[in-house]
């Protein structure tokens, strides 16, 4: 298979994976999964939660593909796709885990427009508690924050999470 061909097929996959990271949080996380990511939208009292185990569930087609396209004689497409998926995972763990979440200790500071956008898109996210009425379910691609407060208004602000410091809603 041609290089500019893998190339495109790895960047198609890689930018494919937004759509499914965003089925699979509003449906499967939202939906019969909520069992395990319930633990991430709750303060997390250790290093790991049971959300966690998704990133292994996640990890598993991308190193099965990665193994057929290097070593089973699958084809360079699978190497491209598996590959593809692994990239997603590395850009979901950066923004997510680390940027967002703060998992490993660090200084960044959001100030382009984009990722002040889907960080602050993320937050709203978590300011609901529950599996519904929540809001913004991609990683990469967010809609607006003010779209995002005016849709947590709308659902009546149901299971918004109460601010700590004053007795409010979060958002």
């Amino acid at each position: 298979m041609p290089t500019l061909v893998l190339i495109l097929l790895f960047l198609a996959t890689v930018a494919a994976m937004e759509g499914f990271a965003y089925v699979m949080h509003r449906w499967v996380m939202h939906g019969p999964g909520w069992f395990l990511h319930a633990s991430h939208h709750r303060p997390r009292t250790g290093m790991w939660e049971a959300n966690d185990l998704y990133f292994v569930i996640f990890a598993a087609p991308s190193i099965l593909l990665l193994l057929g396209g290097v070593q089973l004689g699958w084809g360079d497409w699978a190497t491209a796709v598996g590959a593809g998926i692994a990239a997603y995972g590395a850009i979901y763990l950066g923004f997510h885990d680390i940027i967002v979440h703060r998992r490993v200790p660090h200084r960044y500071v959001a100030r382009g427009p984009y990722m002040k956008r889907i960080v602050q898109a993320h937050r709203l996210h978590h300011a609901v508690e529950t599996r519904q009425g929540t809001v913004s379910f991609g990683f990469l691609v967010a809609p607006r924050p003010e779209a995002l407060k005016a849709q947590l208004a709308r659902n009546g602000r149901a299971g918004v999470r109460q601010s700590a410091r004053s007795g409010t809603n979060a958002c």
